[in-house]
């Protein structure tokens, strides 16, 4: 059908949008099968890194070791006391717990957090994640998998069944950042490695990519690398990277994903929610990219002036595919200009947003929050083309909002969408 008015064109790509369901491309979810690595319920939305961070912000008393000793049900309780009650909650990260908790039904006029926590007693993980990817309109998740993580690995040594709606990621952090520990950690896992990468270590690094590769079977393997991260270097990390990952994402057919921009533990004593972020040097994108034309490349960057001439550097490289608003631009105001720069820049073939969430349930708010705006940003961009003259179809649109949700996604992967 042919969109014949504005109002027609606002209204249908806006429930378009909120209707269309999404590949949340990277997270920090698990499925109920990895036990305690799968977080959900008020108490863990309440103590996510970001809110405890603005929580010492209006207590200058407390001190960190005080607030550290307390039991999470009371770490809770201090936050949603600061926060929410004390203040009116309208940071990003409190509207979001604002936003669940509306999306779940509860009543905010009573703000009373023991009712709340009452209906998360009494519902299982498994209804749980069942109800959160129906409100959230979400198809697919996308975990992050470390196997340098003991409890994570003996999960998929054993076995663990898999839920469909979760597909992983290889994480490889460690390998690429932290090589002077973790090669001691390949080492107890049978990997004849050693930590001056001499002899075979190359080989086995790569052997052990594999065998990671084989079991999980993930869709992409990540790193997120600090602010000064340089391309090329005398280093461990670009060594792993030229003769290790490049090599292995070849022959795997699966991209490599760079998120980059962060600056780990500016506090200590905040511990998880002590990192920053700090601009990066595009020209290491720019050159391993351009390198290795043969090989797929997803990037983030963290900080707002990387991004203009990331979607530059997108626009001169068709293995890179640009996603995501990561971590500290994860707010609307950010949100809003990075997707329209990015649209005018490359049009449909980039990831607009992922959730990026650590809580089962913060994929309510992350996804709601992110939606109206796409959605705004998209009525924009097609009343142009109507104000041109361009004939708007509406099936021409559902295709572009699929794309942007997820199919551009499966296309650079190379794959067919499962949840298709």
């Amino acid at each position: 059908m042919t969109i014949a008015t504005k109002e027609q064109l606002t209204a249908f790509v806006t429930e378009t949008v909120r209707t269309t369901p999404v590949t949340d491309i990277h997270t920090h979810l698990f499925a109920e099968s990895f036990g305690d690595l799968l977080l959900w319920g008020v108490d863990e939305l309440l103590t996510y890194h970001y809110l405890i961070a603005e929580t010492f912000r209006f207590r200058p008393d407390l001190s960190y070791d005080a607030f550290w000793q307390l039991s999470k049900q009371e770490q809770a309780d201090l936050i949603w006391r600061t926060l929410f009650i004390d203040h009116s909650p309208y940071s990003e990260a409190c509207r979001g717990v604002v936003t669940v908790l509306n999306r779940l039904g509860f009543d905010l006029a009573k703000r009373d957090l023991e009712e709340y926590r009452a209906y998360f007693r009494s519902v299982s993980a498994s209804d749980y994640i069942d109800r959160i990817l129906k409100l959230a309109n979400v198809k697919t998740v996308v975990m992050t998998n470390d196997p340098f993580d003991a409890y994570e690995r003996g999960k998929w040594e054993s076995g663990t069944s898999q839920d469909p709606r979760f597909l992983a990621a290889l994480r490889i952090d460690p390998l690429l950042n932290l090589w002077d520990s973790s090669w001691s950690k390949l080492k107890e896992q049978g990997y004849e490695v050693s930590a001056d990468l001499s002899g075979g270590t190359l080989a086995e690094i790569r052997r052990f990519l594999k065998d990671w590769i084989a079991r999980m079977n993930p869709l992409y393997m990540a790193v997120s690398l600090p602010n000064d991260f340089a391309y090329p270097e005398d280093s461990a990390r670009v060594r792993i990277i030229d003769e290790c990952i490049v090599p292995v994402a070849r022959e795997a057919g699966i991209p490599f994903a760079m998120m980059i921009g962060v600056k780990r533990k500016v506090n200590p004593s905040l511990k998880d929610a002590g990192d920053s972020l700090g601009k990066s040097d595009i020209g290491a994108v720019e050159r391993i990219v351009s390198k290795y034309q043969d090989v797929k490349f997803l990037v983030t960057m963290l900080s707002r002036e990387n991004q203009h001439e990331l979607a530059v550097t997108a626009r001169k490289n068709r293995n890179l595919l640009v996603f995501g608003c990561w971590w500290f631009l994860n707010n609307p105001s950010l949100i809003e200009e990075i997707t329209r720069m990015r649209l005018e820049l490359l049009g449909g073939s980039v990831i607009p947003q992922h959730s990026d969430c650590r809580i089962l349930d913060q994929l309510l708010y992350k996804w709601d929050h992110s939606r109206a705006i796409i959605g705004k940003v998209l009525c924009d961009k097609y009343s142009d083309l109507f104000d041109a003259g361009w004939r708007l179809e509406e099936e021409e649109i559902r295709r572009d909002i699929e794309d942007l949700l997820g199919g551009v996604f499966w296309k650079f992967l190379g794959k067919p969408d499962p949840a298709a």
